[in-house]
């Protein structure tokens, strides 16, 4: 018996009363753990197995195998996201891109870059922009991390754009006709890349340029190289 902290993903109803439950969680990756009863009114299992539960659950563990969940503290419910027709969108738009993701790799840090997205997006920061900071932060699993610090050419710190078709950043000398990203969009995906979501105590953009590129950019990356039917909304 052990107590693991994690976040449902999704659930499944088993049987008349009970349910498989899908849990990222923060020693073991991405597991699945039969919740017995959970669908009775009266169990005490029933306010922590739906999904987008963020909480301690405690289990007898099982590797390669169903788990058994015992009892569950409850750490948060995302109630903000669950009350926003935009903000559930977003989320549920990043748990599908983590389980895309896990299907490759199950590293365990997974699970802390959604529970912080998640956690910002339900304390009220901008949804969109935490979802493109968790899309890019995701990448690094992929094996596909692009850089926009150094130009892919010839190692230039800093760079005047990102060429899509290499893929990798661009600096002035080595420019030659590629789509030219403003400079602020640039900044930003650099930051994004390398910040702790945890961290964020701002989150502001206001520029229309700037977020439309971060879509565009995004999506391509996806679309291009992982094989990941990426949504922007």
């Amino acid at each position: 018996m052990e107590t693991i902290e994690g976040i449902v993903l999704n659930e499944t109803n088993y049987g008349e009363t009970s349910k498989i439950l899908n849990i990222l969680t923060s020693k073991y990756g991405y597991i699945s753990v039969m919740s017995k009863g959970s669908r009775t009114i009266k169990s005490k299992l029933r306010g922590i197995s739906m999904k987008f539960v963020y909480a301690e659950f405690t289990m007898n563990y099982k590797e390669n195998a169903i788990s058994t969940l015992k009892e569950g503290n409850l750490l948060n419910s995302f109630s903000n996201i669950m009350k926003d027709f935009n903000k559930m969108t977003i989320a549920n738009n990043s748990v599908n891109l983590v389980k895309n993701i896990l299907k490759e790799n199950n590293d365990k840090n997974i699970f802390y870059i959604l529970k912080n997205s998640l956690l910002k997006i339900n304390d009220g920061f901008n949804p969109k922009l935490i979802y493109d900071i968790l899309s890019i932060q995701l990448l690094n699993y992929l094996g596909v991390k692009p850089d926009f610090s150094y130009c892919v050419n010839c190692g230039h710190e800093g760079i005047l754009t990102f060429d899509l078709s290499i893929p990798g950043g661009i600096c002035n000398n080595c420019y030659n006709d590629s789509y030219l990203f403003n400079k602020n969009t640039l900044k930003l995906l650099n930051l994004f890349q390398n910040v702790d979501i945890a961290k964020i105590d701002k989150l502001n953009i206001t520029s229309t340029k700037v977020l439309e590129e971060l879509d565009y950019l995004i999506k391509e990356y996806y679309d291009s190289y992982t094989g990941i039917y990426y949504t922007v909304k």
